[in-house]
Parts: structure tokens; sequence; C-alpha cells
């Protein structure tokens, strides 16, 4: 029977059910559609690429040849670049700073499964490795890069001259309600992610795209990242991985080692409170924590003088 016999009823409920089905259909439609990270998107990367266990990992050296090692691991969905003004002024107090891409972020490959702390230090492990590391160096971590260098540093407490914590995650503080529902809730969870991130995160980039950066344009290379297969996926399997493990024990071995903790927050950081200090207080007594007032959670791009300018006043005492 053709569908132009249809009862008027029946034929606006098949409509409308093909409507939402389309509608339920768009966010993965456009996923596929995305750029997939592969030989096109990487021509003209700077730095190199190394091959390690789960896949290619994009890294970059910056500075002398020779110096002290500063390690600098960034966060959950902006990657490397996020270094470049911080990264400079390393090199010009003589460090020599290694930056790299996380696994689904940046020019890095995009490998599924979860993504908890083991995931993320074992890339670190292997880069390190690849790159002939064998000595004590400095690790700087930011946001969830915070989480995965405290993991680290526990896990090699003589391999770390000083930890260095920038807006840190892993001190049990808990995204918005939205954030927990996706998180919590598979598969509807997943569609959600898909369906709203994107928005959500061009939004949030918009929202600084009036504060000084010592990136340039970084608002528009964040957005960029939604240009490519994976990147989605990627940030919910951080937020159903490493972001949901608390670091508690870990800075508590950490304090016991006796590795030197330096811990910088923002005053208006909105993604990790200012809070946290308590909780880092009572988990590594001997961490020395400083605060930007005016700062949020971009301070490593948006208040990079000053937070170059806090490590340095604990150069003398803790990082040489």
């Amino acid at each position: 029977m053709s569908w132009l016999l249809l009862p008027t009823q029946l034929f606006l409920g098949l409509l409308f059910l093909g409507l939402l089905s389309a509608l339920a259909l768009l966010p993965l439609l456009r996923e596929r559609l995305r750029r997939t990270m592969g030989p096109g998107a990487r021509n003209g990367a700077p730095g190199s690429f190394a091959r390690l266990s789960r896949g290619l990992t994009h890294y970059q050296w910056h500075g002398p040849t020779r110096g002290p090692v500063a390690v600098c691991v960034h966060g959950l969905t902006t990657p490397s670049f996020v270094w470049g003004g911080f990264a400079e002024g390393l090199t010009a107090k003589g460090y020599r700073v290694l930056t790299y891409d996380l696994y689904g972020r940046g020019f890095s490959d995009r490998p599924k499964g979860a993504q908890d702390s083991a995931f993320f230090v074992s890339q670190l492990e292997e880069l390190l490795e690849h790159e002939g590391i064998t000595g004590d160096f400095t690790l700087v971590g930011y946001s969830m890069g915070g989480a995965i260098a405290t993991a680290y540093a526990a896990a090699h407490p003589d391999r770390i001259r000083a930890l260095v914590l920038l807006a840190s995650a892993g001190l049990k503080s808990e995204p918005g309600k939205m954030a927990r529902f996706i998180r919590d809730h598979s598969p509807l969870g997943d569609w959600l992610m898909l369906a709203l991130f994107p928005r959500l995160h061009r939004r949030g980039c918009e929202a600084e795209r009036a504060l000084p950066s010592s990136v340039p344009g970084i608002v528009d290379l964040q957005q960029n990242e939604l240009r490519y297969k994976g990147f989605v996926a990627a940030v919910l399997a951080s937020l159903r991985g490493i972001l949901t493990e608390d670091r508690g024990d870990d800075l508590r071995q950490i304090h016991r080692s006796g590795v030197p903790i330096l811990a910088i927050w923002g005053g208006e950081d909105e993604v990790i409170p200012v809070s946290s200090i308590g909780r880092m207080t009572e988990q590594a007594r001997s961490a020395r924590q400083e605060v930007i007032e005016t700062a949020g959670h971009g301070l490593p791009y948006t208040h990079t003088q000053e937070v170059l300018e806090i490590i340095a006043a604990n150069h003398r005492r803790a990082f040489e």
C-alpha cells in the first residue's frame, strides 16, 4: 500500500518517528564524518612522533640540548600547545622541556578503551624510555595532567626532582550535574556526550577569547580539536576513568618519599576550586601552595608569567 493512502494520524506519527530517528542518528553521523587523525592531518606538525604500545604519540623538545629536564603533561581537552608560552619561559631558565599530546588529543593516536591512570602513566613511561630519559626530572601537570603527574610520581618517586601541579585534578572535585549524568549513564551518556559536548566546548572556549594568552590563537586551536574523530570519545573515557580516581594515597606516598611538591591554584577557577588547597594539605603537608587570585582554570596560558615567577621563587629551595 502506498504511504499516500495511510490515514493522516498514522502518517504523521510515522513521520514524527522518522524525524526522531534522524535526530538521534545525527550526533553519530557527525562523529563518523569528522576527520581521521592520520598522515594528512599530521602534515607539518611540529616536533616528532614515537610509536608506543597504544599508538603514535606526538611530542616536542624545547630549549637547549643539555640542562635539567622538565616534562609537561597537559589536561583533559587542551593538547600540548597549551604549554607554548610556559615552555618558552622554562627554557629561558635553562630547562630542556618535553611536551607531548596525550592519547586522544592533538596529533597523537586515538586508541579506544578505558583511560585510567594506568593508561596515561604507561604512555609517559614509554615516551621517557623512547627518549632515553634515565635521570631525574621536574614533572609539571596541569588539570587532568596533574592527576597523571601525581600518579607517575607516586610510582617513580626516585625519578622526580620536583612535582609542580597547576590547578590539579585528583582531589575529589566533582563535575557539574550534566557531566556526572553523562559519566554515570551509558549508553545514554555516550549519545548525550556526542550531542552536547561539542557546543558546550565551543562555548567554554569562546568565554576565554578576550583573556590574555601566551599561546596565540588558543581558542581556535582548542575548538579545532572537535574536527577530529575520537576526541569527544577520549574526553568521555577520561571522565569515566582517571577523573573518577582519588589521588590522595599517591600524594601521601609522594610526601613520605620527600619529593618536593609545588601546587598553584587559580583564585577564580570554576573547574578545580581553590578549596582544593585544604585537601592537598591533608594529603601532603609538605606541599608548598600558592594562589593566583585573578586566575581561572587556564592559568598556565592566561597567567603564564605569574606561574613562572612562583616557580622561580621556589627554584633555589626545592627545584635544583
